[in-house]
């Protein structure tokens, strides 16, 4: 079996590639690339250095490899930035999904794909409407949500249109080793490690505590993946959540309990971020009746292995 996964190198994409080969030992694993300082987390996976904006060459790489499942990982993900340039988010998502797919059906080819889109697309919701449902509104508040919206209505539109065999994924906020900063979790880590190592006062700084966020550890995350894209119903949409909900200040206070110093916590305006919801939280029940999934790794000892991680990364000498 040959399965392509877009946007390897990531963070999702990582750990996506550990989970398939512990899962697959024999698969044939596959990731495209950005470009060629970008490594894979399995060493026997072979990375192909492209961009997903070419369509001659994703059409050509999709032709040569003739894998038997996508997963399409490969996005801007980050809100913030698509406020900035949201043209730039649009492109990129839309644009490098549409080659895949188009890719896919100019060449006659039919595998199993699984789009990964985003809990975002249901944005700003009513008290009523939670935990959300994959037959809620969509009501985006920002321009990655937007983004998203339109990669999960493509990846419909191909499976009705061309009988692509598609599913998509709505994952909700997600984290754990390895994540990059620009998100809350590796955000605060960080801040904790440089604090323990001496290099920065013992305050972290934070924006706002009340926001609530359905968190997910990303080991988690790909595990239902892999079990969607196994046995989820083409065509259909499911949320990747764990259906409960956690405030921005409780993750921060979880990290601090875990600190070996003691810290203070300061509210800087300037760390607010505004996205528009306050409050995103997802109803899992479709994906679970799919597939069996649950989520096995507690929150704290998710928060645990994101601290250890940064712990190490601040050690660590800088690259020459």
């Amino acid at each position: 079996m040959r399965i392509l996964i877009t946007g390897a190198a990531g963070f999702v994409g990582s750990h996506l590639l550990r989970h398939l080969r512990s899962t697959y030992p024999d698969a044939d694993l596959r990731g495209t690339l950005l470009n060629a300082t970008h490594t894979l987390a399995d060493p026997q996976a072979v990375g192909h250095v492209i961009n997903l904006l070419n369509q001659d060459d994703v059409s050509a790489l999709i032709r040569q490899l003739q894998p038997d499942w996508i997963f399409h990982l490969a996005a801007s993900a980050n809100v913030h930035k698509s406020f900035e340039n949201p043209w730039a988010t649009l492109e990129n998502n839309l644009h490098a999904q549409l080659n895949v797919i188009q890719a896919c059906a100019q060449s006659g080819l039919a595998p199993r794909i699984l789009v990964v889109t985003s809990g975002e697309v249901y944005g700003v919701e009513q008290p009523v409407d939670y935990p959300t449902r994959e037959d809620a509104p969509m009501r985006p508040a920002n321009p990655y949500a937007v983004s998203k919206v339109a990669q999960d209505m493509l990846a419909l539109q191909y499976f009705l249109s061309n009988k692509l065999p598609i599913i998509r994924a709505r994952p909700f906020n997600h984290l754990g080793p390895g994540q990059a900063p620009g998100f809350v979790a590796p955000d605060i880590a960080r801040q904790i490690a440089a604090i323990e190592a001496g290099a920065q006062k013992p305050v972290i700084h934070c924006g706002n505590l009340v926001t609530e966020r359905d968190f997910t550890d990303v080991r988690d995350i790909v595990r239902a993946y892999t079990l969607l894209i196994e046995r989820g119903s083409a065509g259909e949409a499911y949320n990747v959540a764990s259906g409960r909900t956690h405030t921005i200040g409780e993750l921060i206070n979880t990290l601090r309990s875990l600190a070996t110093v003691p810290i203070e916590i300061e509210s800087n305006a300037d760390f607010i971020r505004s996205s528009g919801v306050s409050k995103s939280w997802g109803d899992p029940e479709r994906l679970r009746q799919a597939t069996g999934w649950v989520p096995q790794i507690p929150l704290q000892q998710t928060l645990l292995d994101v601290l250890n991680d940064w712990r190490q990364r601040i050690a660590a000498p800088a690259p020459h």
